[in-house]
């Protein structure tokens, strides 16, 4: 049975990465029964709160600088529909679906920790939406990350209540008619649900998780079109000795360099010893040091985002104890997204440098004047009258320059807000924004050095004794799937349909499935 439709029963203790980018493409989710009786005892608090007139941050009271205004019991359900309301103020393009699902798997999940007051039947909603296929239309931009993604999440809870707007099988609808299509019934809020559901990491963690899957497939594939380079150029494995790395014993670089050494095994492409070729240049002679540092980076947001995706990240958190005696509400800080905001900004920077290691890569292949003419210019036989990869290269260069610009850490900015009560915010929401920008046009970037690479390889292989069957144990496999999509380009032609089909392989993985029938695909090594 595929696992990816297998029914994840959700318990709020162990949802993963791999889980989170499963739901966003469709597997189904439940409620896990042992989540029940946590969420049951924490409603139980809330409303045993209320009914004694007790004071509790926003669920008594206003909320940011109005905590001080107290809310009548009979008022509590509509200061919770009016902080939906009012809170849903985002701006900027729409998410995708996948980072809807994301949003609202996580969110479930996090509610399902029995610490947030919340009745089950409204988690269950977000359940059945993710199963039936409600989307919320949801604003991208006007989270500051912290407070947690007040407006993101905002206009995901308008849909469980009957308003905003959701897709519905392909079908924009206003969020009561998409409900009820799908066989739904609204909610109505009580006291602290709208609270619940709107303060929390959800956005920065379901976007995370969705950027740390597609990091860590960037981060392979890189290394794949590194090795595949490395052969066009006629270049050498010596670097990637294990004996070199051992005396560094970066972890990641390390495996960075045995990842290189199965890809190539066998190639027959590569330099043997040569008196007047010691060393090749740092884009490939330093592959394992790049990558790796990169590498450490993606390994610390997974361990952090797999951390987060299982946190009460709420405010105020319910601990219900054992009785009526033993409970308790405590407000802090939880959804301060700082923990994601730095680990993302981290990522972000190595990524954009990985970017500069292709592009670099790249500009080497089709430059006959640094590749020492092993190729010719820009990869093409009629040069002057054709241009061949030219523009390709042009193209790698913009999206690297651009991720350059995203490089900026978010983390570093903060912007005081809700009259300074808030007056320290991570910023986490553009991070994971500007992440997401990166990883696209790394995407591209590398795509771009995988068809430029199996060119040169082409070329190469009009050379005496030089054949495709030559190549290591990995890049064979690599440079078949590519020709398969790519042909040798004999004359010019439009190369962005030829970039979008690579970068498409790159993005599902593709490449590393292929060279992954050959060669074991290193997994994570911090957990």
């Amino acid at each position: 049975m595929d696992r990816s439709q297998e029914v994840l029963a959700l318990t709020g203790y162990n949802l993963s990465i791999d889980e989170v980018v499963a739901v966003a493409k469709g597997r189904p989710v439940a409620v896990h029964p042992d989540a029940l009786p946590g969420m049951i005892r924490s409603r139980a608090v809330v409303d045993r709160l209320v009914s004694e007139g007790r004071v509790a941050y926003g669920i008594t009271t206003g909320f940011g600088r109005f905590k001080d205004k107290l809310i009548s019991p009979e008022q509590v359900a509509e200061l919770q529909l009016n902080l939906i309301r009012s809170h849903a103020a985002g701006a900027g393009p729409e998410l995708d679906e996948e980072t809807v699902r994301a949003m609202l798997v996580v969110r479930a999940n996090t509610l399902a920790m029995g610490y947030s007051g919340i009745r089950p039947e409204v988690v269950q909603l977000l359940v059945d939406m993710l199963n039936e296929g409600v989307h919320p239309c949801i604003p991208g931009r006007g989270s500051l990350g912290a407070s947690g993604d007040l407006a993101t999440l905002a206009h995901m809870s308008l849909v469980l209540i009957g308003e905003g707007e959701a897709i519905y099988r392909s079908r924009r609808l206003d969020g009561a008619a998409a409900l009820r299509e799908a066989g739904l019934d609204p909610v109505v809020l009580k006291a602290k649900e709208g609270l619940a559901l709107t303060n929390g990491t959800t956005l920065m963690a379901g976007l995370g998780a969705l950027l740390v899957h597609r990091a860590t497939n960037l981060a392979l594939t890189a290394d794949i079109a590194a090795a595949l380079t490395l052969e066009a150029l006629v270049g050498t494995d010596r670097a990637y000795d294990a004996r070199v790395h051992a005396i560094r014993p970066h972890p990641r670089q390390v495996a960075c360099a045995a990842f290189l050494r199965d890809i190539l095994h066998g190639s027959r492409l590569l330099r043997t010893d040569d008196p007047g070729n010691v060393q090749d240049p740092y884009t490939l002679r330093c592959v394992p040091q790049v990558h790796g540092a990169v590498r450490d980076t993606i390994d610390y947001a997974r361990w952090m985002i797999n951390i987060e995706l299982n946190a009460a990240n709420d405010n105020p958190l319910v601990f219900a104890g054992d009785g009526s005696e033993d409970a308790e509400i405590i407000s802090a800080g939880n959804f301060h997204g700082e923990p994601i905001a730095v680990a993302m900004d981290s990522m972000k920077l190595a990524l954009v440098d990985m970017g500069n290691m292709s592009e670099r890569r790249t500009a080497r292949l089709v430059d006959a004047d640094s590749n020492e003419g092993i190729l010719p210019m820009f990869l093409t036989d009629h040069g002057g009258l054709e241009s061949g990869l030219m523009l390709a290269q042009y193209t790698a260069a913009a999206l690297a320059s651009e991720n350059k610009v995203f490089a900026h850490p978010a983390s570093a900015d903060s912007i005081p807000s809700g009259a300074n009560t808030e007056d320290h915010v991570s910023m986490g929401a553009a991070t994971v924004h500007h992440t997401l920008q990166v990883v696209e046009n790394l995407e591209a970037i590398v795509a771009i050095e995988l068809i430029a690479a199996t060119q040169a390889i082409d070329f190469r292989c009009r050379a005496p004794g030089v054949t495709a069957e030559g190549l290591g144990r990995g890049t064979d496999p690599a440079y078949r799937l590519i020709r398969g999509h790519v042909p040798f380009l004999d004359r010019d032609r439009p190369l962005a349909p030829m970039i979008e089909a690579v970068r498409g392989l790159v993005a599902a993985g593709g490449i590393i499935a292929a060279v992954g029938e050959k060669v074991e695909i290193p997994g994570p090594t911090l957990d």
